[in-house]
């Protein structure tokens, strides 16, 4: 039986129409298997399927303008996006020119510094570079009035091209480690045409300097570099570089572990930094270690009583146990450290070590007798830290059993903790007795671990700093011969001597005890295991330009 009678006509349109539904179907189906063919630089091909590399971390930078920039998460971007005077060879603290050609020519008194720079340079916008656009650059970072801008606004006198490819600047005092400070990630090269000079005149979201990678986008929750094709030095080893910003160090483990990031550098909680170095042996990534700059202490207020009697200061000293705290908070992801300096400088020398070791009871106790207090009379030391710090927090729980069991009751130690707001706010105005810090460095040199911690510049023995670096960081110490050290140091030239003067800076202040260094930081980075080139720098952490995909 026929159920569907058609006719002839009507049967070969219908055949037509099906032919044509089957070749438009195939078609369809044939251009979704096709590989895209977009180039590496475009939008689409990012990931870690591309010769990109796609960087996992938790830190968000609140901005990209290196003049206001003064942060860690911003200047880890800035070193790949910018181009300084001077920069670091790769894994040592040795200063080298970048955008200048030589070391600077230095006058006898100190005061001016001479810097031939580098021809052939253009901005990421076709602007060339010269000496005027480096003097835009350094003046627009002192008046612009930005986080950072002390750092050369208390320092330098003047900046002027003194010819098209000369720059000439003027100290207001003599500063040895200038050229340190000009390796800043902050102080570099921007074009005169994409920025203002003006107070508060900030473009957070954008960047135009001469770096071997150019900004193209810049979110809340990801930043895309592209290669600068017209970088005037080695051209990077990728073909870019793209930032995810995650919302917790849990988020950051999972991306490691599931291969969804290339690299995840900062921040890991020491838990998991434990995990993934296990899971490197039969994982699909590499574990990346090495010594890192930043030195963690505790501040100790010398104006609030008791605090104000050395020997209670020194009993502190004493009591603490760095090698304790390593084991049982870091899980072995730090290094003790027995000075503010870190080991890392040839001036280092480890004077709380020789003064007090590590957990020494019996001389905690003697000191602490001789000042007066006893079990009936304990001493009560509040230890304050910012409740967005898990480890602060285990490191002052740990403290505080630890005295329980040690001291028989002499001393009682409290943890308190504040928001990360209210903390910082609080302690410049005294109200700590002691507090739990980090200190990260603007500059490669010992004066950065020294004298924005210990200087002052008004106060007197009696009264304590009134104003000055020690004041703004909660130990309001004084005195009259740091200040000279720090400023014979600041001044002098021959690097012997520098030495000679921070050896007696340390041993100041390890009798004086206005802070107590606890320890320095080890960096942890997680690479997949078809990377090369991935290294940890002590100074410009994680060198982008130099990681190639296989």
């Amino acid at each position: 039986m026929n159920w569907f009678p058609v006719s002839s006509q009507q049967l070969r349109s219908f055949a037509k129409f099906f032919g044509l539904f089957c070749l438009c179907f195939f078609l369809v189906i044939s251009c979704g298997k096709r590989p895209t063919a977009t180039g590496p630089n475009t939008s689409t091909n990012t990931g870690t399927g591309s010769d990109r590399l796609t960087i996992g971390t938790t830190l968000k930078p609140r901005t990209l303008d290196p003049a206001d920039a003064y942060e860690l998460a911003a200047n880890n971007v800035l070193y790949s996006l910018g181009d300084r005077l001077y920069t670091y060879k790769l894994g040592s603290d040795e200063i080298v020119p970048q955008l200048a050609t030589a070391l600077p020519k230095i006058s006898k008194d100190g005061l001016t510094y001479t810097i031939p720079l580098r021809q052939g340079v253009v901005f990421h916008d076709g602007t060339p570079f010269n000496a005027e656009a480096m003097a835009f650059s350094l003046e627009r970072f002192i008046k612009n009035g930005g986080k950072p801008s002390s750092l050369l606004s208390d320092i330098v006198a003047s900046v002027k091209a003194t010819g098209e490819y000369e720059l000439t600047i003027n100290l207001k005092n003599a500063f040895a480690p200038f050229p340190s400070l000009l390796a800043f990630s902050g102080v570099c090269a921007v074009s005169p045409k994409a920025y203002e000079i003006g107070n508060g005149k900030f473009i957070p979201t954008k960047f135009v300097g001469t770096g071997p990678y150019k900004l193209v986008q810049f979110t809340p929750n990801s930043i895309r570099l592209d290669v600068f094709d017209k970088y005037w030095g080695e051209k990077p080893a990728n073909r870019g570089i793209d930032f995810q910003i995650l919302s917790s160090s849990v988020n950051l483990y999972n991306s490691i572990t599931t291969g969804s990031v290339d690299i995840g550098y900062q921040s890991l909680e020491p838990e998991q930094i434990v995990g993934l170095q296990d899971g490197s042996k039969t994982g699909g990534w590499q574990a990346i270690e090495a010594q890192g700059n930043v030195m963690n202490y505790m501040v100790l207020n010398t104006k609030q009583k008791p605090l104000d009697k050395p020997e209670v200061r020194q009993a502190i000293a004493s009591l603490l146990d760095r090698k304790l705290i390593n084991q049982r908070v870091l899980k072995n992801q730090g290094e003790p450290a027995y000075s503010m300096i870190p080991k890392t400088f040839d001036a280092y020398k480890p004077t709380f070590e020789q003064a007090y070791g590590d957990g020494n009871i019996t001389k905690a106790k003697e000191l602490l007798t001789k000042a007066g207090f006893s079990k009936e009379n304990p001493l009560k030391l509040e230890v304050w830290y910012s409740s967005g710090s898990a480890i602060r927090q285990q490191v002052a729980t740990l403290l505080s059993e630890y005295a329980k069991q040690q001291l028989e009751g002499i001393v009682q130690i409290q943890p308190q903790t504040v928001e990360s707001a209210s903390f910082f706010a609080n302690i410049r105005k005294g109200i700590y007795q002691s507090a739990l810090l980090d200190w990260y460095p603007d500059f490669t040199d010992p004066d950065n671990y020294i004298q924005p911690l210990l200087s002052c510049s008004k106060g007197t023995e009696a009264t304590g700093c009134q104003e000055g670096a020690s004041q703004s960081q909660g130990s309001f110490y004084y005195s009259d011969r740091m200040n000279q050290l720090i400023k014979q140091q600041r001044a002098e030239q021959d690097p012997q001597k520098r030495k000679q003067i921070f050896a007696e800076i340390q041993d100041l202040l390890a009798k004086d005890v206005p802070l107590i260094p606890l320890w320095q930081s080890k960096d942890y980075a997680f690479a997949k295991k078809g990377l090369s080139g991935v290294q940890l720098d002590p100074i410009q952490q994680l060198p982008l330009w130099e990681i190639k995909k296989a």
